[in-house]
């Protein structure tokens, strides 16, 4: 149990919260939320032991072992398994004592010993590890690669996982999607949810607060409350108790008001002095209630300026990527107005490259690109934070887009993306990474694209800032290719999917769970492949006969994939009549008076060619299903 009993913390001169007191019981999933700078990491540390409260009292159990994720990066050569088995401390300490015995051939103590590493579940510590690692995206033959050898975003996940490895009561977890893929998330989120010791996560995905707590401490205004519920949950009490409040202000207001206006009239007036002395006692002790502070900091939408034309852009039988090395191939891919595309696929698929190609940062190999005159391309990727001056201000990198910008137009304009007073002349270089991504969208924002781009647009921002974008790209009328890991937006402002994978790209047929599912097979296929390799190089006797059980498994399922043929052809025959009606639908000319019998009879036959792809679809899955039971 973690006890906070009016806690005041400081950073700095800066006061973050006061009088703060809450009780986190065991078991509890607690997610922080709040704004960027409001004291969520510190109290993290605080719990940690790495700062300490300036009044007040916090209190933990000597006996609970905490575990968080280390911030450093590691660049050690040691195996990527036996780096996260390090996390298990106990284990490893029983390990070591264990060779310590068998040094000094002392066969009571092993027997102690290996009756402890039994009690520790210790011989499964391997395999533990091995599916914290696969869990989080890493290969099979990944587990004995140094450290070192790998990336820093992936070098965050082996200490995401050895803090994982650790057998602990409290978890804390400061961000820990930050650096991974969907997939990953997913997986996270189940494994979060079978942890049986206490959680405090900071966290700016709404999905990943929603699927793990249970609770939600909110900090702002200096004040830490304690909501019960998941996120959704902490957002409408949240909402219902600022309304309240702005109700109650509303109204004490007049009051004020109206026992201020007695008092102006008759406070030198003899015969009311004595009342009017009264009220102004009242009014005194009257304890103000604040006003309701509910609105967002952000007012920005993604406006258009213009004529935006039907076909931005026409990708035909294209191939692309890096130096000699193509990542992406025979890419076909028509985005027109009004399109909103979520791009998935496992990372290094080529997902940032589809978009570098579009956005002539990379060159085509192969293949034609053909753009509209009038298209406008607005780009935002993270290496673009970089890119910004960082000895100017945002009013200065306004004014290099638009040199007759007036300071005040200036101020006005980004006042909507929370840069006011001195941050909007403050100079880049003092900026957080949150503060730098809402300018590099500030500054793509006035340009007023009629294609947007968007790569990883949310790394960095809160919720709120997640949410004010979510709402401006749902009004946006041009169209979008978003590459994010946050299901929320995706979810919220994409109608199509485009899967990248294996150097293609192709739409996707259902929403971001058939996704996870997709993803999750492919990988346990992967796995599978791999070990099934490694079995053929060490058996060729199992070879022959696993060649032997599979040409007899297609045998028998023969029938069922001829089957299959013709329902795939007559869908695909279905499927593009659905689309030509489609196009007849949108012909307007179609709906005056004069087309009416013409019109009934799309409908009619539209209404039939979708209740038959229904039934095809059907027979599919029951067929599919079959040649898998029998694969099994």
């Amino acid at each position: 149990m973690l006890t906070f009993n009016n806690i005041t913390l400081s950073r700095g001169k800066k006061e973050l919260f006061s009088d703060v007191s809450f009780i986190v019981n065991p078991k509890s999933k607690v997610g922080l939320t709040g704004a960027n700078g409001c004291g969520k990491t510190s109290l993290i540390k605080l719990i940690l032991g790495e700062l300490h409260a300036d009044s007040g009292e916090f209190s933990i159990s000597d006996k609970l072992l905490i575990s968080h994720v280390a911030q450093e990066i590691s660049n050690t050569n040691r195996s990527a398994i036996e780096y996260v088995i390090d996390g298990d401390n106990e284990f490893r300490e029983i390990e070591e004592k264990i060779q310590q015995a068998q040094d000094c051939n002392d066969p009571n103590k092993l027997a102690l010993l290996y009756d402890s590493m039994q009690q520790i579940d210790g011989y499964t510590a391997n395999s533990r590890a091995a599916k914290l690692l696969n869990g989080l995206g890493f290969a099979t033959s990944d587990e004995q690669k140094p450290v070192n050898s790998f990336s820093g975003g992936w070098r965050m996940r082996l200490n995401l996982a050895q803090a994982l490895m650790c057998r602990s009561d409290i978890l804390l977890l400061d961000e820990p999607t930050n650096h991974l893929d969907l997939e990953a998330i997913i997986w996270l989120e189940e494994w979060l949810k079978h942890y049986a010791g206490i959680i405090l996560l900071i966290s700016h995905d709404r999905d990943f607060l929603n699927a793990v707590c249970s609770q939600i401490i909110n900090i702002e205004h200096g004040k830490a409350t304690l909501y019960q519920g998941n996120y959704d949950s902490f957002e409408r009490i949240r909402a219902e108790k600022m309304s309240l409040q702005q109700s109650m202000f509303e109204s004490q207001q007049k009051q004020i008001k109206h026992m201020q206006s007695y008092i102006d009239r008759f406070r030198y007036k003899a015969s009311k002095a004595k009342q009017a002395q009264s009220r102004v006692k009242a009014l005194e002790k009257m304890e103000l209630i604040s006003a309701a502070q509910i609105d967002s900091p952000f007012n920005f939408n993604f406006s258009n300026e213009g004529f935006i034309p039907q076909q931005l852009l026409k990708i035909t039988e294209a191939s692309t990527g890096y130096a000699e090395k193509e990542i992406l191939k025979n890419i076909n891919l028509l985005i027109q107005k009004g399109e909103k595309i979520g791009l998935i696929g496992f990372n290094g698929a080529g997902k940032s490259t589809l978009i570098k190609l579009i956005a002539k940062e990379i060159n085509i190999f192969r293949g034609e690109i053909d753009y509209a005159k009038e298209l406008r391309i607005g780009y935002f990727a993270q290496h673009q934070l970089d890119q910004l001056h960082f000895n100017l201000s945002p009013i200065e990198h306004l004014k290099l887009i638009d040199k007759n910008i007036s300071e005040q137009q200036a101020r006005n304009y980004l006042g909507g993306f929370a840069f006011h007073n001195d941050m909007a002349t403050d100079n880049v270089q003092h900026f957080s990474g949150g503060e730098k991504a809402r300018l590099v969208l500030a500054l793509l924002v006035y340009q007023k694209p009629n294609l947007l781009l968007l790569d990883e647009p949310t790394n960095h921002l809160d919720i709120r800032m997640r949410h004010a974008i979510s709402v401006a790209l749902q009004s946006y009328e041009g169209a979008m290719i978003l590459v994010s890991h946050d299901r929320y937006l995706l979810s919220t402002v994409t109608d199509k999917l485009l899967l990248v994978a294996n150097g293609e790209v192709q739409t996707f047929d259902g929403d971001l769970q058939d996704y996870y599912r997709w993803a999750n097979d492919t990988r346990k296929n992967a796995v599978q492949t791999e070990e099934n390799v490694e079995g053929e190089v060490n058996s060729q006797n199992n070879k022959k006969l696993q060649r032997q059980q599979a040409a007899e498994l297609r045998e028998l399922q023969k029938p069922l994939r001829q089957k299959l043929r013709k329902i795939e052809m007559e869908l695909e025959k279905l499927q593009k009549h659905e689309h030509q009606n489609n196009e007849k639908l949108m012909d307007e000319s179609l709906y005056e008076t004069q087309n009416t019998t013409k019109l009934k009879d799309i409908t009619i036959t539209q209404s039939e060619v979708k209740k038959r792809i229904v039934e095809l679809e059907t027979s599919w899955l029951e067929i599919s299903e079959q040649l898998e039971s029998s694969s099994l």
